[in-house]
């Protein structure tokens, strides 16, 4: 099969024929269809991940037709429309048992724990456990398009922060994730403003539905979305993963305000300080947020449904796999607008 390999971490990445990936036991082998690029794959590619081995072929956001099954699998069958959630879980541990999928204790990631999905096909450990059946009106741009991105932004406003219509909802950050708690958010009957120091990111998220949107390189962020929510948002999200906007994010809550941290914080930055006087007097929430078990998919596509998101606008830009590897390599300007999908069917 063909599959972007690279190497060396920072090096140049390459389209190879390599071999497929066996199929465990309990597992199935995915006919990749799309597949976005996303930052954490930049950073995988990056070597911020110590757990990957090279060479490696990254991808985790994914939506295919499974093409062959382990002896174990009882629910799917070949043929079937899935995605999968980036963090996959056993099915058995203790988290598992308890409906946390998505924090297993024996967790499985695609394109990190082992290859990925930009490639022609993917294994998936567990199928009955972390397989999700697509909706037959959900293309596969679209659903790979809700990623990790969609899912993860979805799973912390409404089941870590349990985001309410009215409520001020303050996104820092305007890439794949903000864009995504954007559309969640609005759909959920919030008011939502985005902070960003890009033009054209914050013109996308003006026109997706943003009340406000804030240049942080023209004015304080902090400040501005206190003025606009008369003394605070509800709810704030880090979606970026820098030090500013992790603080930012904090520092412009209304008290009882809950802190939704979706951006990967890397480096020195994973021990940043944070202000927890004013978590202490405020009485803020900080709340982690690590993908979605797939079991709450139903919820997703039930809310995509009804609320009549387009998950269309999401997407910047298709590319084929030959572009993946320039495209992996760009994610490091902050560039794109909207989030970038790989369709193999090309």
């Amino acid at each position: 099969m063909r599959a972007v390999v690279f190497q060396t971490f920072g090096g140049p990445a390459s389209i190879d024929v390599v071999a497929e990936p066996a199929i465990p036991s309990g597992g199935a082998l995915i006919k990749v269809m799309a597949t976005g690029v996303c930052r954490s794959d930049w950073h995988a590619w990056s070597g911020h991940d110590p757990g990957i081995t090279l060479p490696h072929v990254p991808g985790h956001e994914f939506a295919g037709v499974v093409a062959a099954v382990g002896d174990e699998v009882l629910a799917w069958e070949v043929g079937d429309r899935v995605t999968v959630p980036f963090a996959c879980g056993c099915g058995t541990c203790g988290s598992c048992a308890v409906g946390a999928t998505n924090l297993c204790e024996r967790e499985y990631q695609p394109g990190f724990s082992g290859w990925g999905s930009f490639a022609e096909h993917v294994a998936v450990p567990w199928a009955d456990t972390n397989l999700v059946r697509l909706p037959d009106e959900l293309d596969f741009v679209a659903a790979a398009g809700l990623g990790c991105r969609f899912v993860t932004a979805y799973w912390g406003l409404v089941d870590k922060a349990e985001l309410r219509p009215g409520e001020w909802l303050a996104i820092h950050g305007a890439g794949g994730v903000g864009l995504s708690a954007l559309l969640i958010g609005v759909a959920l009957g919030a008011r939502v403003a985005v902070v960003d120091v890009d033009e054209s990111k914050l013109d996308r998220a003006s026109d997706l539905g943003a009340h406000v949107v804030v240049d942080a390189s023209a004015e304080d962020a902090v400040n501005a979305i206190r003025s606009v929510t008369g003394g605070g948002a509800q709810v704030s999200v880090d979606a970026l993963g820098a030090t500013e906007t992790v603080h930012n994010s904090i520092r412009c809550l209304a008290r009882r305000g809950r802190h939704i941290q979706i951006g990967l914080v890397i480096g020195e930055g994973r021990l940043l300080p944070i202000p927890m006087t004013r978590v202490i007097s405020m009485e803020l929430e900080l709340h982690g947020t690590h993908g979605m078990p797939a079991h709450a998919y139903r919820n997703v596509f039930d809310l995509i449904g009804g609320s009549q998101i387009p998950l269309d606008r999401l997407v910047g830009n298709v590319i084929g796999l030959e572009e993946a590897p320039a495209a992996l390599a760009a994610m490091a300007t902050f560039s794109g607008v909207g989030t970038t999908v790989i369709d193999l069917t090309r």
